[in-house]
C-alpha cells in the first residue's frame, strides 16, 4: 500500500495487524532510483484479508490520525477490491480521501487493462528458463524423456501461455502463421486453467511428441483442474488467508502420470517458484518502464481529484507498439478475473495461437542493466524509518 499526506511527503501503510507507517521522504534519491532494478515489493506485501468492518474502520482511523489524504493500493484483484471498499467508506463517512489503484500482478488477470505490470518480466524469465532448459535437455542426448515445468497462475493461464515465447522463430519469415507448434521447439505442450485436464488426451499428445522428437517439454499452470474441478495434485485440505486452495502439485502429478503410463520413459518435474517474481536479472525494461508509468499516472490522477479508479494500460492500434494510461472504475475491476482468451487457445487445447505471441512479444523487450558489486547484483533496501505511532496497536479479535 502507498499513502500520503501531501506530495512529495509520502509514507506507506498497510494499516493492518503488525504493520507500521514508514516515511519514504526520508529515503535517499539514490535508494529510490535503485528500486527500478530491485526485486521484491520494496513497500512490503499484505497477506491479511481485509474483510471485517472493524478492519476498514481501523484503516480510516489511521488515515485520519495521520491526515492521510491520498491512498494508492498497488496490487491485483483482492487489492483493488479493498481499495474500492476504502474509497466507498471514506465517502460514506465524509472523509476527504483520493483512492487510485495501481495494477500489479504477474498473473496478468486484471480486467479492463491491456496487460499488468509484472507480467512482461515474468514472461521473459519463463521464456529464458525454457530455452536454457531445452538446450540442457538436448545436450543430455536422451530419448523418451519428458520435462515438466510448473509455473504460477491460479485462475488464468497467461504465464503458462507466455512459455511459447521461447519457441524459436525466424525473423525473416513469420512461421507462426503457418505452424502453431513452431516446428518442434520447446515447449511442446502447454496446459492452462481455462481448459479442463483430460489425462488420456494429454498422454496421447505426449506420445506424439516423443515419436517425432525424442523428448517432450510440458509447461503446466499451477491452477489446472480436471473435469470435476479438482486441482491437479493440490493440497485440498489447506487454504491461504484469502480462502484459496494451496496449489503446487500439478507438475509432480503429471510426472507420476507419465511414468505410470509409459514403459521406459523418464519424466522430471520442476517449479520456478518465487524466482518467477524475483528474477530482476531477466526483467523486461518495457515492463519496468510501464510500472513506473502507472505509478506516476496514479499520483497525477489523485492530485487532480480522481478517486475510486485504477490506472489501466491501453495499447495503440498503430503498427509500432505503444501504450498510454487511462482510468477505470475500481468496482469494475475488484475481484474480477481476465482469463486467457479462448481464441488464443489452439485447437488441440494444449497449444497457443500465434496471435498471442504478437500480443505478448512487445512486453518482454529490453534488458535492465544491473549494477554489480563483488560479482553479485547490488540492490536497494529501504531504511523504512517508521513515523511516530498515534494510535494504540491494532489487535484483531
Amino acid at each position: 500500500m502507498f499513502a500520503s499526506t501531501a506530495m512529495p511527503s509520502v509514507s506507506t501503510s498497510a494499516a493492518t495487524p503488525g504493520s507500521v507507517i514508514v516515511d519514504l521522504a526520508a529515503e535517499s534519491q539514490q535508494t529510490l532510483r535503485a528500486l527500478r532494478h530491485t526485486p521484491g515489493a520494496a513497500l512490503g506485501t499484505c497477506r491479511y484479508k481485509v474483510k471485517k468492518a472493524e478492519d476498514f474502520d481501523r484503516i480510516l482511523q489511521v488515515f485520519e490520525a495521520h491526515n492521510i489524504r491520498y491512498f494508492h493500493y498497488i496490487g491485483g484483484n483482492d487489492s483493488q477490491d479493498t481499495a474500492a471498499k476504502i474509497d466507498a467508506l471514506a465517502k460514506e463517512r465524509g472523509y476527504e480521501l483520493r483512492v487510485v489503484g495501481v495494477p500489479k500482478t504477474i498473473d496478468n488477470d486484471l480486467p479492463l487493462t491491456d496487460h499488468c505490470p509484472g507480467f512482461g518480466s515474468v514472461a521473459k524469465h519463463i521464456g529464458v528458463t525454457i530455452r536454457e532448459t531445452a538446450l540442457d535437455n538436448a545436450a543430455m542426448g536422451q530419448n523418451d524423456f519428458v520435462s515438466i515445468l510448473e509455473v504460477m497462475g491460479r485462475n488464468a493461464g497467461w504465464l503458462a501461455a507466455s512459455s511459447v515465447l521461447a519457441q524459436r522463430r525466424d525473423k525473416g519469415e513469420d512461421k507462426a502463421v503457418k505452424n502453431t507448434h513452431y516446428n518442434n521447439s520447446a515447449p511442446h505442450i502447454v496446459l492452462l486453467p481455462e481448459v479442463a485436464f483430460n489425462a488420456d488426451n494429454f498422454i496421447r499428445r505426449v506420445e506424439e511428441v516423443l515419436k517425432g522428437n525424442g523428448h517432450c517439454f510440458v509447461v503446466v499452470s499451477e491452477g489446472v483442474q480436471d473435469a470435476t474441478g479438482n486441482y491437479l495434485g493440490a493440497d485440498t485440505s489447506s487454504t491461504d488467508s484469502f480462502g484459496h486452495a494451496v496449489l503446487g502439485g500439478a507438475g509432480e502429478y503429471l510426472r507420476t502420470l507419465v511414468e505410470s503410463r509409459f514403459d521406459g520413459v523418464k519424466a522430471r518435474s520442476s517449479k520456478l517458484g518465487i524466482t518467477q517474481r524475483a528474477a530482476s536479472h531477466n526483467a523486461s525494461k518495457t515492463d519496468v518502464d510501464e510500472a513506473e508509468l502507472c505509478g506516476g499516472a496514479a499520483v497525477k490522477a489523485a492530485l487532480e481529484g480522481e478517486s475510486g479508479k485504477m490506472v489501466i494500460l491501453t495499447r495503440s492500434e498503430k503498427e509500432n507498439y505503444a501504450v498510454q494510461t487511462m482510468l477505470a472504475p475500481l468496482d469494475q475491476i475488484a475481484n474480477g478475473v481476465k482469463v486467457f482468451p479462448e481464441k488464443w487457445i489452439g485447437e488441440d487445447k494444449m497449444s497457443i495461437h500465434p496471435d498471442f505471441v504478437r500480443y505478448a512479444l512487445p512486453l518482454i523487450q529490453g534488458e535492465m542493466q544491473l549494477p554489480f558489486d563483488q560479482g553479485l547484483p547490488k540492490y536497494a533496501q529501504l531504511s523504512a524509518i517508521a513515523v511516530q505511532r498515534r494510535l494504540e496497536k491494532y489487535v484483531t479479535a
